[in-house]
């Protein structure tokens, strides 16, 4: 059985994956050509909320990072 933070390192591992083809099909530029604009804005959606995904599970995995500091003190 998986312990929380072998599962989340997992997780991120999974989304860094995800980030990255996301980020190559839509940074080729024969996909301008192969999906509707409609595609590509939810592709980019997608990519944005993996992205927003990523750091959270960062922020949990080092909560003292200063990123975390960061958003406490707002």
């Amino acid at each position: 059985m998986l312990s929380n933070e072998d599962f989340y390192l997992k997780e991120l591992q999974e989304l860094e994956q995800e980030h990255r083809d996301l980020n190559e099909i839509i940074d080729n530029p024969n996909s301008h050509t192969e999906f509707s604009e409609f595609t590509l804005q939810k592709l980019k959606k997608r990519k944005l909320l993996v992205k927003d995904k990523i750091q959270l599970i960062k922020n949990f995995l080092e909560p003292d990072s200063p990123s975390v500091i960061i958003r406490k003190n707002r």
